[in-house]
């Protein structure tokens, strides 16, 4: 490391040191690297996801399954619906391999990225993240912030995504071997309270000596490039109640919202709309409409309510769940959303 990177690297920790924010799968500054579950278990669920969202669902899951022996042996069901309304539900899913897996090897998670990355649902930032921060292994840790702060402070005006590899590098070329773990949760600090996207506080920022984009409207880093438009999918969601329960589906285990429960719908995806069809003839009536966001389409959801006229049994894949029992079913967001609807 150059004189110049030890001095910026110096001068992150010293900030670290004084303004780290407490979170509760942290140790605290300069102290012994937390458990490698909790580090685990905070970095899948902080993917896409804020802290403010992810510190209820991690205190949940740390009370119901505290060790990674507990959590491989849970039923699959229980940890879908303990992960509802944390988004991005292939995490739950990679969650419990990865577990399992864990468990298999005899219970130790390995410390190297290289061996971590072989674990499931472990790519190259969460395995340097777990190893710099649980191990203390030199690893460059690269998420959101870190991406916004070094492109800010070396003022790359490549557009994402090319611009990640010299990113990387110039990160790399900053993290020290001592307190890698450290360093890299500075790196997050800074971009999540004082390097954030919009309005900068550049006048806290304890690298803004050093920073070449204060200068050039630190605003305007990372560059990105022009997004896509956005689609809109349509679907229907089919609400059947009778003497105070609810017909819910188990939704394929591959695909969206894999594995969980939900209302009976028509099949739409994130590729295409639904057909419409419902899950069986008599009398419907519209209940109103779900708008809904995911990560790459906006959905328009359809609520159908039932109103008889048929005979009919439950599908193969679905049960009668009580509606006063609706909140422990773990309904994916948009079908939570789909029955406050009905109930309304």
């Amino acid at each position: 490391m150059d004189a110049s990177a030890a001095t910026i690297s110096q001068a992150l920790l010293d900030w670290y040191d004084r303004c780290a924010r407490v979170l509760p799968w942290r140790s605290p500054p300069g102290s012994p690297p937390p458990d490698p579950y909790r580090v685990w278990l905070s970095e899948v669920m902080l993917q896409q996801t804020t802290t403010a969202a992810v510190a209820p669902y991690f205190a949940r899951f740390l009370d119901r399954w505290p060790t990674v022996e507990a959590l491989a042996a849970a039923d699959d069901a229980d940890v879908m619906a303990a992960w509802a309304g944390l988004g991005y539900y292939a995490r739950a899913r990679n969650l419990l391999a990865c577990a399992r897996a864990v468990v298999a090897r005899g219970g130790e998670f390995p410390q190297t990225q290289a061996e971590l990355g072989e674990l499931p649902g472990l790519g190259a930032y969460t395995a340097a993240a777990i190893a710099a921060i649980a191990f203390g292994q030199r690893a460059v840790v690269v998420d959101a912030n870190v991406e916004r702060v070094v492109a800010r402070l070396f003022a790359i005006s490549d557009p994402l995504p090319a611009a990640r590899k010299a990113i990387h590098a110039r990160a790399g070329a900053l993290t020290p071997a001592v307190r890698p773990g450290d360093f890299a949760q500075a790196m997050m600090d800074l971009g999540a309270t004082i390097c954030i996207p919009r309005a900068p506080r550049c006048s806290l920022c304890p690298l803004a000596d050093s920073c070449a984009g204060r200068g050039a409207e630190p605003e305007r880093f990372p560059v990105k490039a022009a997004r896509k438009p956005r689609p809109t999918r349509t679907g229907r969601a089919f609400w059947i109640a009778l003497d105070g329960a609810v017909v819910l589906v188990k939704r394929p285990a591959k695909g969206m919202l894999g594995g969980m429960r939900a209302l009976p719908d028509d099949g739409w995806t994130a590729r295409g709309d639904g057909q419409g069809t419902p899950p069986l003839g008599g009398s419907w009536r519209s209940g109103g409409v779900v708008r809904h966001t995911f990560s790459h389409f906006d959905l328009e959801l359809q609520l159908m309510l039932y109103s008889g006229g048929d005979c009919f049994t439950v599908p193969t894949d679905g049960e009668w769940w009580p509606i006063d029992r609706l909140d422990d079913a773990g309904l994916p967001s948009v079908f939570a959303k789909a029955a406050r609807l009905a109930l309304a």
